[in-house]
């Protein structure tokens, strides 16, 4: 596969939330290719100390080519930052002055039509991001019931015609298993309304994140995750997160307002930041990220 040029998504304004201190250490819990861990490596210097969490073992492979010309001390572990406490441990470290988790899909995987995250790609039905473990899309499209593939289409993916694609998706699979993203598209596309398929976003769009979600259990968890990543930071350290999903970022709003009512931390955004509209238009991927940051007080 050719390599993909990552783009990292509103960058100064990451940055800038983050503040990390020449010499401190920072984790970048979604780390991807690397493109806000090498801006958290330019900041954090020499004597600083970088650690990279991605499920992804290509991912790891292509950050590591990235970040090694930064004399830092780095150390990249596979995982999900849902484990923060583990892998530091593992990494030797008791807290940290910065946190940075990114919820969305890189482009590194979405571009790749082996993986199966899109639809514009013909590819198997894959989805996972780390793909030694777990359910395959294809695994939930042909074994799920109507009821639980229309909660899922519905629920992850704000689908407004759920019932009618897991309606479709049954139907299909009893002729034949469904295998690829191209065969996933084409039934979606004709449960769908004809007036529904013209809209600014792939019809295909929404049920395709709905089961990247369900496969990869986005959701589950990320309120305790977040609790791990506060308890993992030093009085004073910050924590920033990129959310491009409605629900992820209600999970990050609610559980940021609580630690403010409760005295543990500080808003650092009153409301989410959002990309500029010249960002919108450089990295189109960017339009629907939703930035919020807080600094731990206790």
């Amino acid at each position: 596969m050719e390599m993909t040029v990552h783009i990292p998504v509103m960058p100064q304004e990451v940055m800038e939330l983050l503040d990390l201190p020449s010499g401190g250490t920072a984790v970048d819990g979604t780390l991807g290719l690397a493109g806000h861990a090498a801006l958290m490596a330019q900041r954090l210097g020499a004597q600083g100390h970088l650690i990279g969490i991605d499920r992804d073992h290509a991912s790891l492979a292509e950050a590591k080519k990235r970040l090694a010309s930064f004399p830092l001390r780095i150390d990249l572990l596979q995982g999900r930052f849902n484990d923060i406490d583990r892998l530091l441990a593992q990494a030797k470290v008791a807290a940290v002055d910065g946190i940075l988790l990114d919820l969305g899909i890189s482009s590194f995987q979405l571009n790749d039509p082996q993986r199966g995250f899109a639809f514009s790609q013909e590819g198997p039905l894959d989805m996972r991001m780390d793909v030694t473990a777990g359910a395959t899309a294809e695994d939930l499209v042909n074994r799920l019931s109507e009821q639980e593939l229309e909660r899922i289409i519905g629920e992850y993916g704000e689908e407004r015609f759920a019932r009618r694609i897991a309606k479709a998706i049954v139907y299909r699979r009893a002729e034949e298993r469904i295998r690829t993203t191209g065969g996933l598209s084409k039934i979606i596309l004709k449960a769908l309304p004809l007036g529904y398929t013209r809209g600014k976003i792939h019809p295909a769009t929404r049920t395709f994140q709905a089961l990247r979600i369900a496969v990869n259990e986005e959701l589950e968890g990320l309120g305790a995750a977040l609790e791990k990543c506060r308890a993992a930071l030093k009085p004073q350290g910050r924590m920033c997160v990129i959310a491009f999903h409605s629900l992820e970022d209600r999970i990050v709003k609610n559980t940021f307002r609580r630690w403010a009512q409760e005295g543990l931390a500080e808003a650092l955004t009153k409301k989410p930041l959002r990309p500029s509209d010249a960002e919108c238009e450089a990295n189109p991927r960017s339009r629907s990220a939703r930035v919020r940051a807080i600094m731990r007080i206790a």
